[in-house]
């Protein structure tokens, strides 16, 4: 309900639509599709604020003074918890192949990798990889939908934002947290894997922001590539994190931040 309460909320804030007349800007304006660019812009420099002031420099510390040993640790317990999400997800895009490799990582981390703090079953040729239930509609055929920018969850669209809530909903770790009031462990999970990735593509991040002409273009159209690249398994165009808890980046091996920033 949340997630439905922003997005009607943003899309209040709608952009002008061009001229009908003006064939290149009707153009655009569909390529783009954002039509709540505006609020979106508005929103996204709020989000850029709390980013700065909170969890830019708590990702600072945690990059710099935490052991990387220990970095490595912790996200690798945060994959080994969300497998049963990525497992109901694999199952559902029919992919049964990746659905029991999720099982065997799990199986591996948890025993061998002592709770997942290690990744013992990526050594043996399990290499992990995430699916959501917005990639799962996408799979399933349903559209993504105009262009959003989420208060403090970052880009997104409605099919995106719909899966998001679908995940958190069926994650049994949080349906067991939930029903035994430890609600505080929902939070504190939350917070620490936003703080691991944020300091994981931390450098990433700053020179993007310092090299576009246009961060919030650039953050759209980089968004956008990484979305179609994980629902296509890595089959797409380049990756490149983005700002914000409503998605999983990952490191791009390439990316052309001038061409992003032209992605107006």
């Amino acid at each position: 309900m949340l997630v439905t309460f922003m997005l009607v909320g943003i899309l209040a804030g709608c952009a002008a639509a061009p001229d009908p007349k003006d064939a290149d800007a009707v153009a655009e304006y569909a390529e783009v599709n954002d039509p709540a660019e505006p609020t979106n812009r508005a929103v996204f420099e709020v989000n850029l604020l709390l980013d700065k002031v909170i969890l830019k420099p708590v990702a600072f510390v945690y990059k710099e003074f935490l052991p990387d040993v220990v970095q490595s640790s912790i996200n690798s317990l945060l994959n080994n918890l969300r497998s049963p999400i990525v497992f109901i997800n694999d199952v559902l895009q029919g992919e049964f192949k990746r659905a029991g490799t999720t099982v065997l990582r799990f199986v591996i981390n948890s025993t061998i990798g002592l709770g997942g703090l290690g990744d013992p079953a990526a050594d043996w040729g399990l290499e992990y990889h995430n699916e959501d239930f917005g990639q799962t509609l996408a799979v399933w055929g349903v559209p993504e939908g105009p262009y959003v920018m989420l208060p403090i969850l970052g880009p997104s669209n409605p099919r995106d934002a719909v899966g998001l809530a679908v995940d958190f909903l069926l994650d049994p770790l949080n349906i067991w947290l939930a029903n035994t009031d430890r609600d505080e462990f929902i939070f504190t999970r939350t917070g620490l894997r936003a703080v691991d990735l944020r300091a994981r593509h931390y450098d990433v991040l700053q020179d993007l922001e310092e090299s576009s002409l246009d961060y919030y273009a650039a953050i759209r159209s980089l968004y956008r590539q990484r979305r179609v690249d994980e629902i296509n398994q890595g089959k797409g165009s380049a990756n490149m994190p983005a700002p914000g808890l409503s998605n999983d980046p990952v490191t791009p091996t390439s990316w052309d931040g001038e061409e992003a920033s032209r992605d107006e």
